[in-house]
């Protein structure tokens, strides 16, 4: 297939692929819009939904934010998602223009096509599908779309979960339509996440000649000794829904050129993804107990970007199973792993679940997503419709 527009509705169900192309045009590169959220908002006013922006935010940290609501009543399904995307990098070496929306051999290319513009589209198209078969819904269907997932996510889905909370919109289950599928459509449902902690430690010592060890205080042996009881262990050996719990050192630095020196100070740097069996803070705790224990005078900074959670299997998990395996014939296992997402905020409001398109290419040099999946996805999240606004 050439570089055409989709003919009929049998090949773009629902415009799925010509919003994905739109999307993609847009150069909405974290943290800039490139009128990506001002794109999806005049097509859900077009199918009827009521659109409020909602920027966050001051100067250069300023995100918008979009919820839009169709209906008022109950249930009351969410899905979110974000319209921003990381740099594209050399664009030479892109074989398709990355915000070009290049259609080739039934491929569509660019930055977002499947992280994750292609899963909003493919979530538009399904309420145009449903909506031609049940013109007056029971319950409402609103989205939550940020452009702040790839950034520091300060002003984009926290600040939006908030407003709704005080406007008394938060839904009864959200959709995360994050590329959940590691090779092929159908695999992955992620009913959870694990939580992250990043942890930064400088250990804090008395400098001196290597000859006269006995009036110097090495940090770097404090340092060195601090890790080793972190590291010595596993934290845990998983439990029912998660994988074990990985601590990670990711940076261990002197910025010593001397050979003859002792240094002043030393650091490291640590990210621990935990399971259910901790919290951040009870992490944290133990972290300062044994910096404390070798290195009494060592800062211990830590940031907690999420905790984990866990959206039990119940019944809107299972029509989202049951309506992988009606169009993909896979039954799609439910998982915990991964990275994080904004589904972490998200569960702090409503259950929450993330389905979306094959997240090979993601982030990666000709990001891309096949017509196929694009499409069976949209049947996906339209029999998922059905199935929930009954």
């Amino acid at each position: 297939m050439g570089d055409g527009g989709m003919a009929n509705t049998e090949q773009d169900p629902g415009g799925v692929i010509a919003l994905a192309r739109d999307l993609i045009r847009c150069p909405s590169v974290t943290p800039d819009d490139g009128c990506g959220i001002a794109a999806l908002a005049r097509v859900l006013e077009q199918i009827g939904f009521s659109v409020t922006l909602l920027p966050f935010g001051e100067g250069a940290a300023r995100t918008p934010n979009l919820f839009a609501r169709l209906g008022t009543g109950h249930p009351h399904l969410c899905f979110a998602g974000h319209t921003d995307v990381v740099p594209v990098g050399d664009d030479s070496a892109w074989a398709h223009d990355p915000f070009g929306g290049v259609i080739h051999d039934g491929v569509l290319f660019g930055r977002g096509a499947c992280d994750m513009k292609g899963g909003i589209a493919a979530f538009v198209a399904a309420v145009r599908l449903y909506l031609e078969q049940a013109p007056r819904p029971q319950g409402s269907i609103s989205l939550l779309i940020t452009g702040d997932e790839e950034g520091p996510a300060t002003n984009g889905t926290v600040r939006v979960l908030e407003w709704m909370a005080a406007e008394g919109q938060i839904p009864d289950f959200c959709l995360v339509g994050e590329p959940t599928n590691p090779a092929g459509m159908g695999e992955v449902i992620k009913i959870g996440r694990r939580g992250s902690l990043n942890a930064h430690i400088v250990v804090h010592g008395t400098q001196g000649h290597v000859a006269y060890p006995h009036r110097a205080d090495n940090p770097v042996h404090r340092l060195l000794a601090l890790l080793g009881e972190l590291t010595a262990a596993p934290l845990d050996a998983g439990s029912e829904w998660f994988e074990a719990s990985s601590l990670q050192v990711t940076s261990l630095d002197v910025g010593n050129t001397a050979t003859n020196v002792i240094p002043a100070r030393a650091e490291a740097r640590l990210n621990i993804r935990f399971n259910d069996l901790h919290t951040g803070a009870d992490l944290a705790g133990w972290i300062r107990t044994v910096a404390t224990r070798h290195a009494p005078r060592a800062d211990v900074g830590i940031s907690i970007s999420g905790e984990s959670f866990l959206t039990e299997p119940g019944a809107p998990v299972e029509a989202l199973r049951a309506s992988v395996r009606a169009v993909t014939g896979h039954v799609p296992r439910l998982d915990t792993g991964g990275g994080t997402s904004d589904a972490r905020f998200i569960s702090r409001y409503c259950p929450v679940a993330e389905f979306g398109l094959v997240g090979a290419s993601m982030h990666k040099t000709d990001e891309h997503v096949s017509l196929s999946d694009l499409k069976q996805l949209t049947a996906i999240y339209t029999g998922f419709l059905e199935k929930v606004m009954r």
